[in-house]
């Protein structure tokens, strides 16, 4: 029994020497073996991926990334150049270059992201201050983006790291602003709106008008023509009558007799009470239009 527990002792001490003398390097790390807080001469820095061996209990490895890192600053009040405030989300992408100096200097990425979240920080509120709104939401952003990365990437090589991008990912108005803003934009619409209203009016009545005279001018046109041909087609009618009166002036007092007649009695209810010798029914009597004979005296009584 004590063999076998010696035997199981001696593996696992054996796992533990052997679990402390090799290490992996993945193809996005590099590893710095270090001895007494210090890289090892000749090996403190290992790039190579694959297993490495180090003496066990002795030196230790710290594994430090090669890919790009982001570190985010919380959403800001900042103030810009036109007495205006912005709330400010922003990050930063960078890359870790002296994984030694960056070991002495932050340790870890926790403690990178924290000192540089406070440069970012910092350098940001500097920049956007001497920058208007239109600046930085449109006009300026990415020279303005720029600018940032530069200063903050000054301050970063005392870490390790290099910044390889700067951006802005909101700039708003504070809500209690926007509001206000937002409520002046509305109002500015509005009168807008009913000056366009009023423009849209007015050069409807102005068509409106121009239609109405217009339309006046051509019906006042058309009843001028209108009056100029019944002038010309009763001075042609009067002369047509003219004519046949001298031709046969007999026929035309027949005419106008019957045209009288059928004006007077072609009524559903035409009453007339005129003697029977009145001239207007001479043609009743006599085609030629004589008078008509008196009625014969009644016989005297004796």
């Amino acid at each position: 029994m004590s063999r076998a527990l010696a035997f199981a002792l001696a593996v696992f001490v054996a796992l533990v020497v052997l679990s402390s003398t090799f290490f992996s390097v993945s193809q996005t790390q590099e590893a710095l073996v270090l001895r007494l807080g210090e890289p090892v001469p000749g090996r403190g820095i290992v790039v190579t991926p694959g297993l490495h061996v180090k003496i066990p209990f002795v030196e230790n490895v710290v594994k430090i990334d090669r890919r790009l890192l982001s570190v985010e600053t919380p959403s800001e009040e900042v103030p810009v150049s036109d007495n205006q405030r912005l709330d400010v989300d922003a990050f930063a992408r960078y890359r870790i270059v002296d994984p030694l100096l960056f070991f002495k200097s932050v340790r870890d990425e926790a403690n990178a992201n924290a000192q540089l979240r406070g440069v970012l920080n910092s350098e940001m509120r500097r920049v956007l201050g001497e920058a208007s709104i239109s600046d930085i939401v449109r006009d300026r952003r990415e020279p303005l983006m720029n600018q940032i990365r530069d200063l903050v990437n000054a301050t970063a090589q005392r870490y390790g790291v290099t910044i390889v991008d700067v951006r802005v990912r909101r700039a708003d108005l504070p809500p209690t602003i926007s509001n206000t803003v937002y409520s002046r934009m509305a109002t500015q619409r509005q009168v807008e709106a009913a000056q366009f209203r009023a423009l849209g009016s007015q050069a409807s009545q102005e068509i409106k008008a121009k239609a109405d005279r217009d339309a006046t001018v051509i019906v006042a046109d058309a009843q001028q023509k209108a009056d100029t041909i019944r002038g010309q087609g009763d001075a042609e009618r009067a002369q047509v009558f003219a004519d046949a009166y001298g031709k046969d002036p007999a026929f035309f007092a027949f005419y106008r007799s019957m045209n009288a007649y059928k004006a007077a009695l072609g009524g559903a209810n035409s009453k007339f009470l005129l003697a029977p010798g009145s001239d207007f029914f001479r043609f009743f009597g006599d085609p030629t239009g004589g008078k008509p004979a008196a009625a014969p005296a009644a016989a005297a009584t004796n």
